[in-house]
């Protein structure tokens, strides 16, 4: 299958100008026979605790439904965030939507950033997500998840590829890079990484740092079009590598389960 990852330099809090990038990555994917274009966190807004406005209703979101018409309109599916009311306090989504537009799933950060205050304003999610498309299996994550392995060993168990989006500053880079190797490493799958660019209206900064990593924790190689990496990923070759090195059977669930 082939992806397309955008690091998108997203614009404070301006929906409209950045669903215009956005389409201008779409339609350069779609021309390069790309499957699947993934956006980072909050794709529209920025990492915002500003909730007043950046929650949408979900069954009735602006975003999602212009994000909709640009799968649509040039046949590729899309995973993007968004962040959707739920309460009193939002919820920070990630959206799958297939070729035609249509909402395949959806997940909810399971783990809110609270050192950020993500906590004060965003409940947490309270269920995991595996999408099937087009013979992979996609498990959904975001950004602070990724310190949480324990999510990845379950997601892991229905996924061919984990991919997580974010906003991840670049003063803890070094944390992003070795979590997400660790990962696919740990859990002998492809795991990617969506992470935006630029600096937002908290002057944190933010550099460029999307990659995929194998099971075997290699990055893998692209083409690279201005801040959009292109992969092509085969499960098959995740079948063949645990062919000759599974260390995913050893696990020993029920112990864990007693321990932790």
């Amino acid at each position: 299958m082939k992806l397309a990852l955008v690091s998108l330099n997203q614009i404070w809090e301006d929906k409209k100008a950045n669903l215009l990038l956005c389409e201008k990555y779409i339609e350069q994917a779609s021309q390069k026979g790309v499957a699947l274009v993934v956006f980072p966190e909050m794709t529209l807004t920025g990492f915002s605790n500003n909730i007043s406005l950046t929650a949408e209703d979900f069954q009735n979101s602006q975003t999602v439904e212009d994000f909709s018409a640009l799968a649509k309109k040039f046949n590729v599916a899309l995973i993007f965030g968004v962040v959707t009311q739920d309460g009193a306090k939002a919820l920070n989504k990630s959206v799958f939507l297939n070729r035609s537009g249509e909402i395949v799933d959806s997940y909810a950060k399971v783990h809110p950033f609270s050192f950020a205050g993500e906590d004060r304003y965003f409940n947490a999610g309270e269920k995991l997500t595996v999408v099937n498309f087009e013979g992979m299996n996609i498990g959904l994550s975001i950004c602070y998840d990724l310190r949480f392995p324990e999510l990845y060993t379950a997601l892991a168990k229905r996924s061919d590829i984990i991919i997580n989006i974010a906003n991840w500053p670049s003063k803890r880079v070094a944390h992003w890079n070795t979590l997400l190797q660790a990962r696919a490493i740990e859990n002998q799958l492809f795991v990617a990484g969506v992470n935006r660019t630029g600096i937002d209206n908290n002057a944190l900064e933010y550099v460029q740092s999307t990659n995929i990593f194998n099971a075997n924790g290699d990055k893998l190689e692209h083409e690279e079009m201005n801040d959009m990496k292109i992969f092509e990923i085969e499960k098959s070759w995740t079948e063949g590598f645990k062919e000759k090195f599974n260390t995913t059977n050893d696990r020993k669930v029920e112990f864990y389960r007693e321990i932790l």
